[in-house]
């Protein structure tokens, strides 16, 4: 057993009557990187916290280095040399980078805080990470995928032995994603042993030593990513093979839905123009940072335009606020469902009716919990979600099913134009097609859909047109045999990364 860093067997974990792990054996060797996948649900993330210290085990055995250890308490884990990074960020917004990185320990044992000694190390971190970010920079001011390398570093300036890391490329980009990568390879080479949890099948091929696919509970089988293909690792997770994720193109009708003539804004977008009709999936394409969440925040009210006129079913509109598009007949469902698709405190029924309680309500506005409860279960056999009640938070479900959650929300309006901005981000294999499916049969029912995904992939299969976005602009709208990777970045590189 010297040969392996972690050892897990039998483990169990319950939560009422739902058994999140059933079963779930693991080993894994000292110093590789070892990918955990599964779909939503299946107690990857669970099983995480538990060697984090979060989560108690109910039964099973649990070594580290060897030594047997039942861990309470993060601290215990963490004294284990364990560091764990989240899918969703926990940082401070209102501190700075620095003070994020070091947090729990800002005077490093001593009872003053040395802030230019925290900034220096701080620095050394982020650098060694390949990021140049200011440490005395506010946490707040920086994009999602800068805050994502904070909680990277904020693990590694720990003298941390088993890092943990749960989707930690959900929101970077490529380019980031080779320096994480880099990095890793890097911390593997020092002896580090990685778990790594991805929904993204390229990224466990390019980086992992060995997969254990997790399904309901239970671990399924170990696979060598040397030897096995993205089919065996599919049908392993989902338990069936899906000859296709992605459902043939419908053909769109000739009514125009949307029609976008000169959008700008102060800080970026300048002179978008486009349009989708009925039945018509259209695919925004571009980097980190080209515009694309920008677009879908001024269609719906959020961001305001300097210039530009939108028209929605052959009439301008004025997008003053989210009522205004709701008013219109558009709907989005954003690029973070933790801070902008959902309240995760409260009921799963909640979430699913905000956006329509007008038909889930008596006449005088008093709500109708039976009609709300019926429109919900609905709602859950319809999308597939897996959950235990209803009326649980929809913070006790998976990533993927709190999403599949947010996209109800707006099929229980009257919306004609629906905006998904990563609709997949952070979504296994089998609930990515469900969604495709989902996004599919609307388009067929003639709803206008606009799909933001930094997945090219993604875009390119389901996508009719697609406009492909570099800083702020729309520098290309391919259609058609048009659509391929290549092209797709070769329009979205800025030019001044090209000379």
């Amino acid at each position: 057993m010297d040969q392996y860093a972690v050892v897990i067997e039998n483990v169990t974990k319950s939560f009422g009557g739902v058994h999140a792990l059933k079963s779930i054996n693991l080993k894994v060797k000292k110093g590789s990187i070892h990918a955990i996948v599964g779909e939503n649900g299946a107690g990857k993330s669970t099983l995480m916290k538990i060697l984090s210290g979060i989560y108690i085990k109910d039964s099973g055995t649990l070594q580290v280095f060897g030594k047997e250890v039942h861990f309470t308490t993060p601290k215990q884990s963490r004294e284990s040399h364990i560091g764990i990074i989240y899918q969703e960020l926990a940082l401070a917004p209102d501190l700075s980078v620095a003070e994020n990185i070091f947090l729990g320990d800002l005077g490093f044992g001593g009872p003053l805080i040395n802030w230019k000694k925290m900034n220096q190390k701080a620095g050394r971190v982020l650098s060694n990470l390949g990021f140049h970010i200011p440490p005395t920079a506010k946490l707040g001011t920086l994009s999602v995928a800068y805050q994502q390398m904070v909680e990277i570093a904020k693990s590694l300036a720990r003298d941390v032995k088993i890092l943990i890391l749960d989707e930690p490329s959900a929101v970077l980009s490529n380019r980031e994603i080779d320096i994480l990568f880099s990095q890793l390879k890097l911390l593997k080479g020092q002896g580090v042993t990685i778990l790594y949890i991805s929904h993204r099948l390229d990224e466990i091929f390019a980086i992992a030593d060995a997969i254990t696919v997790i399904k309901d509970g239970e671990t399924v089988t170990d696979l060598d990513p040397a030897t096995c293909t993205e089919d065996d690792i599919i049908t392993s997770m989902v338990g069936r093979k899906f000859e296709n994720l992605y459902p043939a193109k419908n053909i769109p009708q000739e009514e125009t839905i949307l029609e976008v003539y000169g959008m700008s804004t102060k800080s970026l977008l300048n002179d978008i123009s486009l349009t989708a009709r009925k039945g018509e999936i259209v695919g925004l394409a571009g980097l980190v940072g080209s515009g694309r969440t920008e677009i879908s925040r001024c269609l719906f009210g959020l961001d305001h335009m300097s210039q530009g006129k939108v028209i929605k079913n052959g009439k301008p509109i004025t997008l003053r606020h989210p009522a205004d598009a709701m008013r219109q007949g558009i709907g989005l469902v954003p690029e973070s469902r933790k801070e902008q698709g959902a309240i995760l405190s409260r009921p799963i029924r909640e979430n699913m009716t905000l956006s329509s309680l007008k038909n889930v309500c008596y006449r005088l506005g008093i709500l109708n919990y039976g009609k709300e409860r019926a429109f919900s279960e609905r709602s859950r056999q319809r999308l597939a979600i897996k959950l235990g009640s209803i009326e649980d938070p929809i913070s006790s479900l998976s990533g993927g099913n709190q999403q599949k959650v947010v996209i109800a929300k707006w099929l229980a309006t009257e919306c004609d134009l629906l905006i998904l901005d990563e609709p997949t981000r952070g979504v296994d294999v089998g609930a990515k097609v469900e969604i495709y499916n989902v996004i599919h049969e609307l388009a067929e029912k003639g709803y206008a859909i606009i799909v933001i995904s930094s997945e090219m992939i993604e875009v390119i299969s389901l996508a009719h047109r697609v406009y492909v976005m570099s800083e702020g602009t729309i520098t290309a709208e391919l259609q058609g045999d048009q659509i391929t990777e290549e092209n797709i970045m070769r329009f979205a590189i800025p030019k001044r990364a090209l000379a």
